[in-house]
């Protein structure tokens, strides 16, 4: 690939055998994308990041506004982004209450819709893939599904199927998005890394190619490809490290079959990690613009013994007035930190990439102890393009059902990002006061 300096756009990648590179934004790249360089013209970009079994209700709380905003214990890791932040409490979903417990909450957290029991699935299409279909021609992937946690198969006693508990991405009525839960294959395809090469470092591929463009781009952009190019090559040291720890593990079964290479991190806090990393890096590249990450799913069985919490999570929320659950949904909490500081720290022309983007932590259910979602946790970070006013506590548990509903915080968050429609779940308006 020959570099001129009209080829040099917001879309420019560097391609390699089997692999290809997105560009973040760079000021001084002369045509094209940038020249646009103001945060109107700025992609928007929305995550889910989802925390099944509910909160901390006790360390859940937060008052004032902007830079003076209290948080309560659990939110303390958002400290540093109270500006950036809006703590919304007293949204539900109509279909998500009344049903029974766990996944009648939570196969339709971003639709709304009213679920079916028994063997077929009947939902409807989330948010996010309304959205992903709304830029699936703007970018080269329309959404990124990615979980921490294998889905789990059967029926609940309520007689929901408890895919509705695995799923918070769902294509269609009847069908889940496949959710990624391997960080190597996200990376893989997130780079398009193919082939017998793709344990090889994609930046030694495409090392030519950005030397090339580092001459031609000013002294700032230089720091700025540095940086992203040095974050690439961390989330590649540390899934080569996973691959190595499972290699070094693996063992022949009684028919001489080999288990299989790429397993999932067997530390639940390097796997989180490496999946915000990747969502980072494909919001700053403009690979997709859309991306959920199911953290824990509903009736969670991942043990936190570096919380030293004794016991799974789905129990230890039944205790959810305990310090043991605390420490979880701080820990939570600290993953949506950690994203929303790492785009944060992502200039994108005079604003940054958490500037232009909207992160909403969400949980399907309040209370544990009491399986309660008569109203939900709900945090968002980030202005959304200099659309969404930030440094807010909003409660809307008082202003009556109409006025609460989560799918008219979907329909404003959609309306926002170029989605022009009249009806969202049982939403027909978008939230008030928003």
């Amino acid at each position: 690939m020959n570099l001129k300096s009209k080829d040099l756009t917001r879309r420019t990648f560097l391609t390699g055998v089997g692999c290809s590179l997105a560009l973040p934004w760079l000021e001084s790249l002369p045509f094209g994308y940038a020249q646009q360089a103001t945060p109107a013209a700025a992609p928007k970009r929305f995550a889910v990041l989802f925390m099944g079994n509910g909160i901390s209700p006790p360390n859940w709380s937060a008052r004032g506004s902007g830079a003076d905003m209290e948080l309560g214990r659990s939110l303390q890791p958002l400290n540093g982004l109270r500006t950036k932040l809006n703590v919304i409490t007293g949204l539900y979903n109509r279909n998500a209450t009344g049903v029974g417990i766990h996944p009648g909450q939570t196969g339709n957290i971003l639709s709304g819709a009213a679920l079916q029991r028994g063997a077929v699935l009947r939902g409807g299409t989330s948010m996010d893939q309304v959205l992903a279909a709304h830029f699936e021609d703007h970018t080269p992937q329309p959404s990124l599904v990615l979980g921490c946690e294998q889905p789990i198969t059967g029926y609940h006693e309520t007689n929901f199927s408890m895919a509705y508990s695995s799923h918070i991405s769902w294509q269609n009525a009847n069908s889940p998005v496949p959710m990624e839960v391997y960080p190597s294959l996200a990376f893989d395809s997130l780079f398009d890394n193919q082939g017998s090469r793709r344990n090889l470092s994609i930046l030694d591929r495409v090392r030519d190619q950005a030397t090339d463009i580092n001459r031609q781009v000013s002294g700032a952009d230089r720091i700025r490809l540095d940086e992203y190019l040095e974050s690439v090559r961390d989330v590649e040291r540390r899934i080569q490290r996973t691959r190595s720890q499972e290699s070094g593990v693996r063992s022949q079964g009684p028919n001489g079959m080999r288990r299989p290479a790429n397993g999932l991190p067997e530390d639940l806090r390097e796997h989180l990690r490496l999946m915000t990393d990747i969502i980072a890096l494909a919001f700053q590249t403009d690979k997709t613009r859309v991306a959920t990450l199911l953290m824990c799913r509903d009736l969670s069985g991942l043990f936190y013994p570096f919380l030293d919490v004794r016991q799974a999570h789905h129990p230890t929320s039944h205790e959810d007035h305990s310090d043991a659950y605390h420490r979880v949904t701080h820990f939570y909490v600290s993953q949506i930190a950690y994203l929303a500081n790492r785009l944060n720290q992502m200039r994108e022309g005079e604003s940054t990439v958490l500037d232009n983007s909207c992160l909403m932590f969400v949980s399907n259910m309040w209370s544990g102890s009491q399986h309660d979602s008569r109203k939900l946790p709900l945090l968002l970070v980030g202005g959304l393009g200099g659309t969404l006013e930030t440094g807010r506590v909003l409660d809307y548990l008082n202003r009556g059902d109409d006025n609460r509903k989560m799918c008219s915080l979907y329909l404003s968050i959609m309306t926002r990002m170029g989605v022009r429609i009249n009806r969202f779940g049982d939403a027909t308006a978008p939230l008030p006061g928003l």
